[in-house]
């Protein structure tokens, strides 16, 4: 799949003014300065569709992105950003939850992970929120072009040894460079793939 029409739609923190929930929709989550802008400019092929920032935690609000007028890509607010305060991470915790788990056509969150850095407890905790939640999630490794193959290969080794001391079975990963757009067509194949379920059920 080629995208070849990305508009931003609207940006805000009030769930009912969300676009209408008839075209199906796919969240990227991670914690501050994961690359998550780079990503999604990178997924888009565009140089600025999502704004990128040194500071961490400048996205604060649900962003929506019309993609070929066809599904909604969604920017949710990054975590763990300790310079916030309690009272703005409790307003995100409130609403995520409203999010994740009222939004009918939410197909799938993309959980980013920097694949520099050893497991945080922060990402787990999403995972295992989900997972209870049965909320489908993908985990995407962001920035491998900083690691070379060896010490990339043995952090997703890591992660996976991490994971699987709680979990019965991994869920899907995809490694991806915002640099070197790898990952871009593997993201692209799953939304679409995804896109043609979405219709199927609709169609019922």
């Amino acid at each position: 799949m080629m995208i070849k029409e990305a508009v931003f739609i609207t940006s805000n923190s009030k769930i009912d003014k969300l676009p209408a929930a008839t075209l199906p929709e796919y969240a990227f989550v991670g914690r501050s300065n994961v690359g998550k802008s780079s990503l999604i400019n990178m997924l888009c092929a565009r140089k600025a569709l999502a704004k990128t920032s040194a500071k961490p935690g400048k996205t604060i609000t649900i962003n929506h992105f019309l993609i070929d007028n066809a599904w909604y890509l969604v920017d949710l607010p990054g975590y763990g950003y300790a310079k916030r305060s309690k009272l703005a991470r409790d307003q995100w915790a409130v609403l995520m939850d409203a999010y994740l788990l009222k939004r009918t056509n939410l197909v799938c969150t993309f959980i980013l992970i920097d694949s520099r850095l050893s497991p945080q407890a922060s990402d787990l905790e999403l995972m295992e929120w989900m997972a209870e939640r049965q909320l489908p999630f993908v985990l995407v490794f962001t920035k491998s072009d900083k690691l070379g193959a060896t010490n990339l290969e043995k952090a997703i080794a890591v992660y996976k040894e991490q994971l699987l001391l709680n979990w019965e079975e991994l869920p899907e990963m995809i490694i991806t460079s915002s640099e070197k757009a790898r990952g871009r067509d593997e993201l692209l194949d799953y939304i679409q793939s995804n896109n043609q379920l979405f219709k199927a059920i609709q169609a019922q």
